[in-house]
C-alpha cells in the first residue's frame, strides 16, 4: 500500500512539474523551451549571434561589423526594446574567410547556443546558407555572394548581389560614376576580379552597372587568385594597360576583397603610369589613412560604400556615430561597422512589425510579405523582391590628400535585368 501511494506521488510530482514547465515557456515553444518555433525567445529578450570573417589568410576582416550591430542593439535596449523583449546579443563567430568553418559556425550558434536569428552574418564565402535555409533561421548582413539570393531566410541589408540572368542587376555604380565624370559618353571601363565565386558574381554585374551607364566595357579579368596578393602584378597590369585599343581604361573597378590587393594592384598600375579613375567597394576603410604606404597607393581613388557616407551631415549618420560611440568610445567608423549596423537596424525594423507573438515563422512571413523600409542611412529595402536583386543604392567617395570627402550621396537607382 505504501508503494502504491509513494508511485501515485510520484506520477503527480511530475504531471506537475511538467506542466509548470510548459507553462513558463516562451511564446511558441513546446514543454521546455525546446522547440524550435520560437527559440531564443523569452517573454523579456530575443537572443541573436552573427558570424564574421574577424581573421583570414589574405589579411581581411570584417570584425568591426560586430561593433556596429552592437552599437545599434544596444540603443534599442535603451530605449526599451521591441514589443517589450530586449536583444541578447551573444557577439559573433569567426569563419576565417572558410565556407566550412562558416557552416559549423551557424550550427553552433542555432544548436547550442540557441539563437533565433543571425546577426550579423559578414562573411564573403559564408557556408552556413543551406543549413540556416534549412531550418528556417532567419540571417542579415552584407550580401556579398550568391549564397544570399533566392533564399527565404537571408535578408542582406544590399538585397542580393548576384542575381540570375533576366533578374534585376544594379547599376547605381555606373550611374553615379557617370554622374561623377560628366557623362560616361566615350569612356571606357576594365573590370578586375579574383577568382572567389563572390568576385566573379560582382565583376558580372558591376560590370553591366557601367555599360548599363553608357561606359564602354573593353576586359574583365577573374583569373587573380582570391587566397592572397600574387607576386608580380605585371601580368595583370599589362592586359589592363593596353585593354582599350591598346592603351589604358578611362575607369579601372577592382572588385576583390581586401586592401592588400587593392593596394597591389594600384600601386603597381601608377608605376606603370596609369592616370584614370580606380575606384572598389572596400577601400572606404580608416584604417588604411594610418599606413602611409596604403594611403598613398590608394590616394584619388573612389570607393562605392552601400550606404551614406560617414563624411555626410545627414542626421542618420550623426545618430551611427553616437550610438557607436556609446559601445566603442574612440572608435573611428568604419565601413563594416556600418554594415553591422543597418543589418541590425533592419532586423530591428522587421522584429517590431512581426508582433508580440514572435515566432520564425511569423517573422519570416512578414519580412517575405511585401516588406519595405527605407532609410536614408543605406536607402531602402523591399522583400521578396530583393531576395533576387540588389537593392539598387549606394554613393561614391574619394580620398584626397590623405582624407575621405564624399563625391556623390547616396542615391537609389532601378535595376535592369541581368543579361
Amino acid at each position: 500500500m505504501v508503494r502504491r501511494v509513494a508511485a501515485a506521488i510520484t506520477v503527480t510530482t511530475l504531471l506537475v512539474s511538467g506542466c509548470a514547465a510548459q507553462q513558463k515557456s516562451p511564446a511558441g515553444q513546446g514543454p521546455g523551451g525546446q522547440g524550435t518555433a520560437a527559440q531564443g525567445v523569452t517573454d523579456t529578450t530575443v537572443k541573436v549571434g552573427g558570424v564574421l570573417t574577424k581573421t583570414s589568410a589574405s589579411g581581411y576582416s570584417t570584425k568591426d561589423a560586430e561593433i556596429g550591430a552592437k552599437a545599434r542593439f544596444e540603443r534599442a535596449n535603451a530605449e526599451g526594446g521591441v514589443n517589450g523583449r530586449k536583444i541578447d546579443f551573444i557577439g559573433a563567430e569567426d569563419d576565417g574567410q572558410d565556407a566550412a568553418k562558416g557552416d559549423a559556425a551557424a550550427k553552433k550558434l542555432v544548436q547550442k547556443d540557441q539563437v533565433f536569428a543571425l546577426v550579423p552574418v559578414h562573411a564573403p564565402n559564408f557556408g552556413g546558407a543551406a543549413f540556416l535555409e534549412q531550418q528556417g533561421v532567419p540571417w542579415f548582413g552584407w550580401a556579398t555572394g550568391p549564397q544570399w539570393c533566392g533564399t527565404k531566410t537571408g535578408f542582406g541589408y544590399n538585397g542580393c548581389l548576384a542575381p540570375k540572368p533576366g533578374a534585376g542587376s544594379q547599376t547605381w555604380w555606373g550611374r553615379q560614376m557617370a554622374d561623377l565624370l560628366g557623362g560616361a559618353e566615350g569612356k571606357s571601363v576594365y573590370v578586375q576580379t579574383s577568382d572567389s565565386s563572390g568576385s566573379k558574381y560582382g565583376g558580372t554585374t558591376i560590370s553591366q552597372s557601367f555599360t548599363a551607364a553608357g561606359f564602354k566595357l573593353v576586359g574583365v579579368n577573374s583569373g587573380l587568385p582570391a587566397a592572397a596578393p600574387p607576386p608580380d602584378w605585371l601580368p595583370y597590369v599589362n592586359k589592363i594597360m593596353t585593354s582599350n585599343g591598346g592603351k589604358a581604361p578611362d575607369v579601372v573597378v577592382s572588385v576583390i576583397a581586401g586592401t592588400k590587393f587593392n593596394v597591389g594592384l594600384y600601386s603597381a598600375l601608377k608605376r606603370a603610369g596609369y592616370q584614370g579613375v580606380l575606384t572598389d567597394a572596400t577601400s572606404y576603410d580608416a584604417a588604411i589613412l594610418k599606413d602611409q604606404a596604403s594611403a598613398q597607393a590608394l590616394e584619388g581613388v573612389i570607393a562605392a560604400p552601400m550606404f551614406e557616407p560617414f563624411e555626410s551631415t545627414a542626421p542618420e549618420i550623426a545618430r551611427f556615430k553616437q550610438d557607436v560611440e556609446k559601445v566603442a568610445p574612440g572608435a573611428v567608423p568604419t565601413q563594416h561597422m556600418a554594415i553591422g549596423y543597418w543589418a541590425a537596424d533592419i532586423f530591428l525594423d522587421m522584429l517590431g512589425k512581426a508582433g508580440k507573438d514572435l515566432t520564425r515563422e511569423r517573422f519570416l512571413a512578414v519580412g517575405n510579405g511585401d516588406y519595405l523600409y527605407e532609410n536614408a542611412g543605406f536607402g531602402r529595402i523591399q522583400y521578396p523582391k530583393d531576395h533576387s536583386e540588389p537593392n539598387g543604392c549606394g554613393a561614391l567617395v574619394k580620398l584626397e590628400k590623405g582624407a575621405f570627402q564624399v563625391a556623390k550621396s547616396m542615391k537609389c537607382f532601378d535595376n535592369v535585368p541581368l543579361k
